[in-house]
């Protein structure tokens, strides 16, 4: 059949192609969908493998649809080859690229109560299928989504994959209170009466697709189901890290701007999914992010100009160093405290002496930074000039100051941890 998905903006987006499903053959109840661009070697094996998976152990009926974006190899072929030998294989053709355009415009029109998409390379272990689709079949979950990052997982891959994703995650729980744990893990699954409401509000048509629609569905209220999986990197990925990591920056910006100015209808969606409002907020306690980076910023002027004053008094009595350490071990215990009650919201003396303890530890860190800069400098320069210095030290204070910041979110005073 021809259908024409529409896009966030309300615009016709280009027509993908299917081919009809015999009327005998049963509705499916899961429908897996395989986005892919020039996998000609991989695509056939994979979906082999696939079907032969589902007809095995899925006690229900089910779809594999091969997107096909934009190939200019002979993937669409393959494909179609595919879909004329196994009953349950469908072919969607899209005239353009992006992994995200490919799953709305297949997610918007299938007829399959349950929609789920994994990589063409089956980096994930198959066997998590199930456990991924299951709480979802029985609406005890709205998605679901394999993680990489859970203790449970087996994961191989190299130590630069690791740290990208690792960083990437703490990005989002650090910018967007995200507290999902694997934001790109390509094996996710979603209700399609749950994608209805979502798709028409996500605008990204590539890789940050994922992370767009897990944001929005958390600050919906909806239940985001984890399952641990075992994951081996493909060394023939394809996928440019740099690139799609710039991508990924650039929509966390995005959807944290529409966050935080109402151009997401957070609230509308909560009522049309019947999930409870959102809380109200309590007086001078900051629930967003633009209104605890105005107060971290204000506590870390503030800190400055004490430290300044501190270490000149101080000074008259001790030396340059020991007058240095006193003034910024003590700005650095008063600033953790303001940062507690005002930027947080965490108030009374419960873990208090706990998180003055991690906050030294995220001082230490700082202090390592900027002190290591300075020793790469000296090492790497015989007598810097002094604005050479003083440029390192600025650059490494920045990186200090957004490092402790992003620690004392998604660490010391995370959410989660207070109300555990």
């Amino acid at each position: 059949m021809t259908f024409t998905p529409q896009d966030a903006s309300g615009r016709t987006a280009p027509q993908p192609t299917r081919k009809p499903v015999p009327a005998a053959h049963p509705a499916p109840v899961l429908d897996v969908v395989i986005p892919v661009y020039n996998e000609q070697a991989d695509l056939e094996p994979c979906v082999r493998r696939l079907h032969t998976h589902l007809t095995r152990t899925f006690p229900y009926p089910f779809r594999i649809t091969i997107a096909d974006n934009a190939s200019i190899d002979a993937t669409l072929a393959i494909a179609e080859t595919l879909q004329a030998a196994i009953a349950e294989v469908a072919v969607v053709h899209l005239d353009q690229k992006g992994r995200g355009r490919a799953l709305h415009a297949v997610w918007s029109a299938s007829d399959a109560p349950v929609l789920a998409y994994m990589d063409v390379d089956l980096s994930t272990d198959l066997a998590a299928l199930l456990p991924l689709v299951a709480p979802l079949i029985s609406g005890h979950s709205d998605l679901a989504i394999g993680t990489r990052l859970s203790r449970d997982s087996r994961v191989v891959r190299g130590a630069k994959r690791e740290v990208i994703s690792r960083c990437y995650n703490l990005i989002l729980r650090s910018t967007l209170a995200a507290r999902f744990s694997d934001a790109q893990c390509g094996f996710k699954a979603i209700r399609s009466d749950i994608a209805a409401q979502l798709l028409p509000l996500i605008e990204d048509t590539g890789w940050f697709f994922d992370t767009e629609l897990l944001v929005l569905a958390e600050r919906a209220g909806l239940r985001i189901h984890e399952v641990p999986v075992d994951w081996v990197d493909d060394p023939d990925s394809r996928v440019d890290v740099r690139s799609t990591a710039l991508a990924d920056l650039k929509g966390v910006v995005r959807v944290g701007r529409a966050l935080a100015t109402g151009a997401l209808p957070v609230s509308d969606l909560r009522r049309q999914l019947g999930r409870a409002p959102l809380e109200p907020s309590v007086p001078g306690v900051p629930v967003g992010l633009p209104r605890q980076l105005v107060r971290f910023t204000g506590i870390g002027v503030a800190s400055t100009l004490a430290y300044l004053i501190l270490f000149l008094l101080l000074r008259g009595v001790a030396g340059a160093q020991a007058a240095n350490l006193l003034a910024l071990l003590l700005t650095a215990v008063a600033n953790t405290a303001a940062n507690r009650r005002l930027t947080f919201g965490v108030r009374g003396r419960t873990r208090a002496g706990r998180h003055q303890l991690e906050g030294l530890v995220v001082f230490g860190l700082g202090l390592g930074l900027t002190s290591g800069s300075l020793a790469a400098l000296n090492a790497l320069a015989n007598h810097p000039g002094r604005l050479l210095e003083l440029g390192v030290l600025v650059g490494a204070n920045l990186t200090a100051t957004v490092l402790r910041f992003l620690l004392l979110r998604a660490w010391v005073f995370h959410p989660r941890r207070q109300q555990a």
